[in-house]
């Protein structure tokens, strides 16, 4: 699937977003669109990536997509190259790329399944910041944008050791770019959603009632917290972002967050 193009308009400024074929990724793009930006979006799936392409121009906005697993670290720096070469050094990075598996709990959980979370939460996060750091020294200006969850700001037994493991592992990740690189102009967001209704909650052990989600997050509204995030004055750095749902499963309970037995 090839859908960079050379006619570009490079006065837009450029924002990346992995994982941005569904849910809080393709969010993000849409906001970022409509905001002006221009979007590349990167996923491991093409169908969906053209499906997201064909969403995104159908809203007017300016969207490309290569496919990347970004737990591949040469995959990463070969589609960074890409878009550099024909877009320029994108303003904006937003790692929205994540997975989690149904076997979460020790009693169930292996070596391979517990590398495969990490690879793409953690490592994943991590070969795309490498990618985008040194344009945007150079541009003396950037924002990057991790999200995490609401496992990486407290931790929750439901969503298992591996995802929180490496959600968890996204804070100091995001606090040494701070640290860092905020001397370079480059600024970086931890975003911790709580429940969002994506297609992610479907691969839960016990996944939640339609009723349920319906009382989540939408994928839209952190797409507009990330927006704001991204087009905040260059002096502003939102370090963390904790957004959830008014009516929080996670503070009232549910059956299908309880512990198995």
């Amino acid at each position: 699937m090839q859908t960079i193009s050379n006619h570009s308009d490079q006065a837009k400024p450029l924002a990346w977003i992995t994982g941005g074929a569904t849910g809080i990724g393709l969010a993000s793009a849409s906001a970022l669109g409509n905001a002006g930006f221009r979007v590349v979006i990167s996923g491991r799936r093409e169908a969906e990536l053209h499906e997201a392409i064909k969403r995104l121009h159908a809203s007017g906005i300016e969207a490309y997509a290569l496919p990347l697993d970004v737990a591949d670290p040469l995959s990463v720096e070969y589609v960074y190259q890409t878009i550099s070469e024909e877009h320029g050094s994108p303003a904006a990075l937003v790692c929205s790329a994540g997975t989690n598996i149904p076997n979460r709990y020790w009693a169930q959980l292996d070596a391979a399944s517990f590398s495969k979370v990490t690879q793409i939460n953690l490592n994943g996060v991590a070969f795309c910041v490498s990618a985008v750091l040194p344009g945007m020294r150079k541009q003396a200006a950037g924002s990057i944008v991790v999200v995490s969850s609401w496992a990486g700001w407290r931790y929750t037994s439901f969503t298992g050791a591996a995802y929180g493991a490496s959600k968890q592992a996204l804070a100091p990740l995001v606090e040494s770019i701070n640290d860092q690189e905020g001397v370079h102009g480059i600024r970086a967001c931890l975003v911790c959603p709580g429940e969002v209704a994506t297609p992610i909650l479907r691969t839960r052990p016990k996944p939640p009632s339609q009723a349920d989600m319906d009382r989540m997050l939408r994928p839209e509204d952190v797409g507009d917290a990330i927006r704001y995030v991204v087009t905040a004055p260059a002096h502003v750095c939102l370090n963390e972002v904790v957004i959830a749902p008014t009516y929080n499963r996670i503070y009232a309970g549910a059956p299908d967050l309880a512990r198995p037995r």
